[in-house]
């Protein structure tokens, strides 16, 4: 090492102890965030970093500016993440897609373990089963009678293969016993529209409270673990006949690989105060969504847990992604 080198090397050393250069761990934020959105506008995904985004801006007192790269089930914005600097500046918002995408497909350009560092765990928006109301069904159980009474007749709407309704449905029959018949979407909005009009007859859905209180729909069950506040009135799939069944679309908050322990800390934090807002909480509860806003710790073991669930259903039932 030359002398020079040495004397540069220290110098930059002793500013970053002392939190005195620009762009250090001390100064986080000293400009704008960039929040990567693995989906349109107008999804589940999108309208949770919006609400955090929005909060984030407040709290930081930086811009928190929300850019929508969805295509190739998000795997174009969450490669757009992994390329960029490990600085806390370029956030990723993403959904169950995130870590079931390599599992479906070869040569995805990403992993989402060693390439990303957990921030938050945001929300929870539980699947619910629902069936148009000329399926003559009025229960999990009857549902199950039904299909195993008609083998190959029954059919179920979803979008893409493998998104979390597809693989939601997917886990049933493999737990039920039973041959549905799987008609693809290419979004939950259409497969809803279609449900509606009685084409398709069954599906895991997300945001159909609305059209279940309009008497569009009827509900048969939430797939959560235990009884949820978003729907009191509804049993359980585990508890209605499948027990241990559960499934939920996860949204949560990644940074690059490499951010520094404080940045993560501090962006955890800011997070988990925003989503915890009365007002916050209370617009995600109207759109069937749970606050969870955890640690980066339980959202690393979350997503270890659903990798290995998920990954179990992809390779049992031969899933592939298109």
């Amino acid at each position: 090492m030359t002398r020079r080198f040495a004397v540069v090397a220290a110098g930059a050393c002793l500013s970053l102890a002392l939190g005195i250069c620009h762009g250090a761990p001390g100064d986080y934020p000293d400009k704008r965030i960039r929040a990567i959105v693995t989906t349109p506008p107008g999804g589940g995904v999108d309208m949770v970093a919006r609400l955090i985004s929005r909060e984030l801006s407040t709290s930081l007192g930086q811009p928190v500016v929300v850019d929508n790269r969805g295509g190739a089930n998000g795997v174009i914005g969450v490669e757009l993440a992994a390329q960029a600097p490990a600085d806390g500046y370029t956030l990723l918002f993403i959904g169950n897609n995130f870590w079931a995408i390599p599992m479906l497909k070869s040569g995805v350009p990403y992993d989402p373990v060693a390439d990303f560092t957990p921030v938050s765990l945001a929300v929870r928006a539980p699947n619910i089963l629902v069936v148009t109301p000329s399926l003559p069904v009025k229960s999990v159980q009857e549902l199950i009678a039904l299909a195993k009474s008609q083998p190959g007749k029954v059919n179920y709407a979803a979008g893409s293969a493998g998104s979390t309704i597809h693989l939601a449905a997917e886990l049933f029959k493999s737990m039920a016993g039973v041959d549905i018949v799987y008609v693809p979407y290419k979004g939950a909005g259409p497969a809803i529209v279609d449900l509606i009009a009685g084409n398709v007859q069954m599906m895991f859905g997300l945001s159909v409270l609305k059209h279940v209180r309009a008497g569009r729909l009827r509900a048969l069950a939430i797939a959560t673990a235990k009884p949820s506040e978003l729907a009191p009135d509804l049993p359980t799939v585990a508890s209605a006949g499948l027990p241990g069944f559960e499934s939920a679309a996860i949204y949560s908050v990644m940074a690059k690989a490499g951010t520094p322990p404080e940045i993560v800390a501090r962006l955890n934090r800011e997070i988990v105060a925003g989503l915890n807002k009365p007002e916050v909480r209370a617009a995600l509860f109207a759109d069937a969504t749970e606050v969870v806003a955890s640690s980066p710790q339980v959202l690393a073991q979350t997503v270890a847990s659903e990798m290995t669930k998920w990954g179990a259903i992809i390779k049992s039932r031969g899933i592939r992604a298109q």
